[in-house]
C-alpha cells in the first residue's frame, strides 16, 4: 500500500498525471511536476527539508530521495531519471540528467544539466558536476564529455520511456 502523508503539516503535492506505485512512499514537503513517476519501493522523504522535482522525473525502484535537516534541501530539474536503488540526498540536480543505478549523490552537490552519473558512482559532498560530462567511480570523477547523441540517445530516451511505462500502469 502506497504511503502518501503529511509530516509537520506539510503534504506532498502530486499532480494527477503522475504515477505512484502501490508500495512507494512520499511524505512531507514534496512537490512534483507533471508526468513524474515514482516506482516500486521508492522513498521520497520530505520530512526534514523540502524536496522539489520538475516535470518528467522518474524515481525508479528502490531509490531514496531525502534532504538534510534545516540545511540542504533536494531540488531536481526536468527530464531527470533517478536509477534503481540510487540515493539522492540534499543536493541540486539540474535538467536532463541521468543518475545511474545504485549511485549516491551526497549533500550540497550540484549536478549541472546534460550530465550522467554512472551506475555505482559516489558523488562526494560539495562536488560540482559540470554540464555535459559523465562522472563515475568512488569517489566520482569526470571520465569524459557527453556527445549530443548520448544526450538524446540515453538521457532523453530513458526519461521519455518512463513516461510511457507509467501510462501502462495508469490504464489498468
Amino acid at each position: 500500500m502506497k504511503i502518501i502523508k503529511a509530516v509537520r503539516g506539510k503534504s506532498p503535492q502530486i499532480p494527477e498525471d503522475c504515477f505512484v506505485a502501490e508500495n512507494a512512499t512520499i511524505v512531507g514537503e514534496v512537490t512534483m511536476g507533471k508526468n513524474c513517476s515514482v516506482w516500486y519501493n521508492a522513498v521520497i522523504r520530505g520530512d526534514v527539508h523540502f524536496i522539489k522535482m520538475g516535470d518528467k522525473v522518474n524515481v525508479q525502484d528502490g531509490a531514496v530521495i531525502h534532504a538534510t535537516y534545516q540545511k540542504s534541501p533536494t531540488t531536481i530539474g526536468n527530464n531527470v531519471s533517478i536509477g534503481h536503488n540510487a540515493i539522492v540526498h540534499g543536493c541540486t540536480i539540474y535538467d536532463n540528467v541521468l543518475v545511474g543505478m545504485g549511485s549516491i549523490i551526497m549533500d550540497d552537490c550540484v549536478i549541472e544539466s546534460n550530465s550522467i552519473i554512472a551506475a555505482g558512482a559516489v558523488v562526494s559532498k560539495n562536488t560540482r558536476v559540470e554540464s555535459g560530462t559523465i562522472y563515475a567511480g568512488i569517489p566520482a570523477k569526470k571520465i569524459k564529455d557527453i556527445s549530443k547523441e548520448l544526450i538524446s540517445g540515453e538521457i532523453n530516451r530513458i526519461a521519455n520511456n518512463y513516461v510511457e511505462y507509467a501510462s501502462w500502469f495508469k490504464e489498468e
